[in-house]
């Protein structure tokens, strides 16, 4: 298990910023001594999921394999993609579908009608969960305590002039979020980006994942987010949880 979380940390070291990297960057970035480094790299070329020249290793598209396995595993999402593409139609806006990960909330499902960030989003991105909608909802599910404990492992740092990063701010938010039952987020990762968050329920009610609907604040503001697609977004929330629930 040990072997296999190291794996993930240095297939994960790898990203738009580095992208091809040494062993030494390798090494550095994941905490790992060179020679551990050297020895899941090597395992992971065999397995053909790196490539290397020699002197720089590489991600190769095999890597991909395991975000689809992931996917095609979870036939569910699949059902949701139909409701999320009328809500898209309905309110003119991107939304995603995104599950908890750690500290991160990993996406799953996306239907887009505007880049709405710096970076492009499809499933498999990661965004931290502390300062998104759809990653403030997933925590609101959780025991309080898990909540706090997973704010307090996240890295957590101002992203813009809005970011909430006092802990004790970010737990009321939550609790606000746990009892209204959804979020909304004003340009607290982004400068310009919005968006609001509802929980997508299974059959028992508990919280498998959460929607959104994104946009830009010079479009959409929070006032119109909140009156005028906060309503249909519920009503796609609900309609896919009912789908999830009649499995």
């Amino acid at each position: 298990m040990q072997s296999f979380a190291r794996g993930l940390e240095v297939i994960r070291s790898f990203n738009a910023a580095a992208p091809q990297q040494t062993l030494s960057d390798v090494a550095a970035r994941t905490g790992l001594t060179r020679a551990g480094a050297r020895r899941i790299l090597l395992t992971l070329q065999t397995l053909g999921y790196v490539h290397s020249d020699g002197k720089l290793f590489r991600l190769t598209p095999r890597i991909l394999d395991l975000g689809f396995a992931y996917l095609s595993s979870m036939p569910i999402w699949n059902l949701a993609e139909p409701v999320m593409e009328d809500l898209s139609t309905q309110v003119q806006e991107s939304s995603s579908i995104a599950v908890l990960e750690g500290t991160d909330v990993v996406y799953v499902q996306r239907v887009a009608t505007h880049k709405i960030m710096s970076v492009s989003l499809v499933p498999g991105s990661r965004l931290p969960a502390w300062c998104t909608s759809m990653g403030r909802v997933l925590l609101a599910a959780l025991p309080e305590g898990e909540a706090r404990a997973l704010l307090q492992a996240s890295p957590i740092a101002a992203h813009t002039r809005r970011t909430i990063t006092d802990l004790t701010a970010l737990m009321a938010v939550i609790a606000q979020v746990r009892a209204q039952g959804w979020a909304l987020v004003d340009q607290e990762l982004e400068e310009g980006l919005i968006s609001v968050a509802a929980p997508i329920t299974g059959r028992a009610g508990q919280v498998l994942a959460a929607i959104n609907v994104s946009g830009q604040a010079n479009r959409t503001n929070a006032r119109a987010m909140q009156a005028d697609i906060l309503p249909p977004l519920l009503a796609a929330a609900r309609r896919i949880s009912g789908l999830l629930a009649g499995r």
